[in-house]
């Protein structure tokens, strides 16, 4: 009955956990990747005042021109970069979604960082093309031998994210340097993940196409840094042969990005969200004491996510024991080929944090 592709795709780790969070009396929710302050009241105003003055059909497939007008000054201010064409996406996953589907074909190879986004490995099954992963275990860089190795003549895109979902790490200019050069010594495409580039805390983010431009999909959104995960505006800059398919597909598939959201995010660029980045600077300090003497773990750079190692046994069955104990954790098999670690989001409040890391604190000392 079903589709043949259907059987390469499982319902996410993650989301399973969502729903979880839906039948429970009083969770300590350290699942989800989502902020937890909300979107900024201007912003908000914005959106309101447009469904009210009547904006709520179509907008052109490329979005608000004063909105990708806006992102343009944005990209250029904050990188030094002025890319061919850019549009505006339903999320920055509905982004991930064309960039596959517009560069890869069913055979076609594109390299994964593990640990990795969920998606990346789900969607390059469905379309028929072959996820192969680079390991950056144990630290979670990204390492020049490993790319070089799993590269083969079926190569053809290499999947970069940082901030990284689920580690934590935030690569640095040499390290996407390195990548750009593999790229473009071996003729490949790159798409650049970068939906966290506000969430770095010890540096500037280093944006990739700043170091490889001519063959680079830079995906973006607004969901993190404005708290609106269910807006869904993310964005889409690169190439105009390219991107001019992406438009394309993007017709018949999501027609346009939410029309009175758009309207709110042209504001969103005016609004100072600095205060909330360095409130999750301090937890990321508050999560990794707590958890350091404790558990083996990075620290991490960006984004809100920690990957601790499990002390003794997998991912699952600590985050089975955790959520016995009403934590919600997610496994690292979710966002892995291994199942040696968990992901934890620090988007909660501190003392929501501090509870539910010292019942994860007890279960460890009970391995």
């Amino acid at each position: 009955m079903l589709a043949k592709r259907m059987s390469k795709i499982e319902a996410s780790g993650i989301r399973k956990i969502f729903d979880l969070v839906q039948h429970m009396k009083d969770p300590i929710d350290l699942s989800i990747g989502q902020a937890d302050f909300d979107v900024p009241k201007r912003v908000k105003e914005a959106a309101v005042r447009a469904i009210n003055e009547g904006h709520n059909r179509y907008t052109i497939t490329q979005g608000l021109p004063e909105l990708r007008e806006k992102l343009r000054i944005k990209l250029k201010g904050q990188y030094g970069i002025e890319p061919e064409s850019l549009f505006i996406t339903a999320g920055a996953a509905g982004g991930i979604f064309l960039s596959y589907m517009a560069l890869l074909d069913p055979g076609d190879e594109i390299l994964v960082f593990d640990p990795y986004f969920v998606m990346y490995k789900h969607l390059a099954n469905v379309i028929g093309a072959v996820p192969k992963y680079v390991d950056t275990y144990p630290d979670f860089r990204p390492s020049k031998e490993r790319i070089l190795k799993a590269i083969t003549k079926k190569t053809k895109v290499i999947m970069v994210n940082s901030p990284v979902n689920p580690t934590g790490i935030a690569y640095t200019a040499e390290e996407m340097r390195m990548i750009a050069d593999i790229a473009e010594a071996h003729k490949l495409l790159i798409i650049s993940d970068e939906i966290y580039d506000h969430f770095v805390y010890d540096r500037p983010h280093e944006c990739m196409m700043k170091y490889y431009p001519k063959k680079t999909i830079l995906v973006g959104g607004f969901s993190k840094t404005y708290g609106m995960p269910g807006w869904r505006i993310g964005y889409v800059a690169g190439p105009q042969e390219i991107l001019h398919k992406m438009e394309t597909l993007q017709q018949f598939t999501f027609v346009c990005a939410n029309a009175p959201a758009q309207r709110g995010c042209a504001e969103a660029f005016d609004v100072d969200m600095s205060p909330h980045i360095e409130e999750f600077r301090k937890r990321r300090e508050l999560v990794y004491g707590m958890l350091k003497p404790h558990f083996d773990c990075v620290r991490p750079e960006g984004a809100f996510y920690i990957f601790p190692r499990v002390p003794g046994g997998t991912g699952q069955e600590f985050s089975k024991r955790a959520i016995e104990k009403d934590v919600l954790i997610v496994p690292g098999n979710a966002c892995s080929d291994s199942d040696t670690h968990f992901r934890l989001s620090y988007a909660a409040p501190d003392a929501k944090l501090r509870r539910g890391i010292e019942i994860l604190i007890e279960l460890a000392k009970k391995k």
